[in-house]
């Protein structure tokens, strides 16, 4: 397998399996709490086909690897209508945060199959051929669901962060607040794209969610040198 390839499939696979596990998190949240839509349009199918947006899923993330930036991607969202759950309010903010909560689950089994795997090879490493395409795959899998949790926290429409802000800012500003939602994707282009290039420093990548990834990252890599014995 070639080094391009490689590379490729070992962000590709594990960024289809953490979208689509988030995906269907949202669902099955909003299924528990009233509201089967999902389950109706047989949206809460754990095959990626289902699921997969050719640009959110593999093209965005495929430039960024080439680029050398984050990787982060998004599938075709999961239909929720929040006027079926039994407490709209609250149920939103439930449903929306159980994709970020799925992906850190994910990262932890991530890191669990890391330091058993890691264990049997004598250390956490990249040795050659399967090994060190699963090995490759695993610590991809752990780093890229731990961002996409964090990242998706964002209170900017349409992450997941901006509806667990509408649902605890009060009535009043919760509306005005969810008026920026058909608004989201400029503010996203804005805020990560056009602003870092005009303002020295702006990064709200960097400054913001970049910390609280790097430490806990740390945090399922240690739990991984554990079992591993090291």
């Amino acid at each position: 397998m070639n080094e391009t390839l490689f590379q490729a499939l070992t962000l590709i696979i594990p960024l289809v399996f953490a979208i689509v596990f988030h995906e269907v998190a949202h669902g099955m949240m909003a299924r528990a709490l009233g509201d089967p839509t999902a389950e109706e349009m047989n949206r809460l199918s754990l095959n990626p086909l289902r699921h997969v947006d050719p640009i959110g899923t593999v093209v965005l993330p495929g430039i960024l690897a080439l680029l050398h930036a984050p990787i982060f991607g998004w599938a075709k969202p999961v239909p929720v209508n929040m006027w079926r759950l039994r407490n709209p309010r609250v149920g939103m903010m439930l449903v929306a945060a159980a994709g970020p909560a799925t992906n850190l689950v994910l990262a932890g089994i991530g890191a669990v199959l890391l330091g058993l795997l890691s264990r049997a090879l004598g250390g956490i490493q990249l040795p050659d051929g399967v090994d060190k395409f699963l090995a490759a795959n695993l610590i991809n899998f752990l780093q890229i669901n731990v961002f996409l949790a964090l990242f998706n926290l964002l209170p900017i429409p349409p992450f997941d962060g901006s509806h667990i802000v509408e649902g605890l800012l009060p009535k009043g500003l919760a509306q005005s607040y969810g008026r920026l939602r058909p608004y989201g994707l400029m503010l996203f282009i804005v805020l990560l794209f056009v602003l870092p290039q005009l303002i020295p420093g702006f990064d709200l990548v960097g400054r913001v969610v970049f910390p609280p990834v790097e430490w806990l990252t740390g945090q399922y890599v240690a739990l991984a040198a554990a079992i591993a014995g090291q």
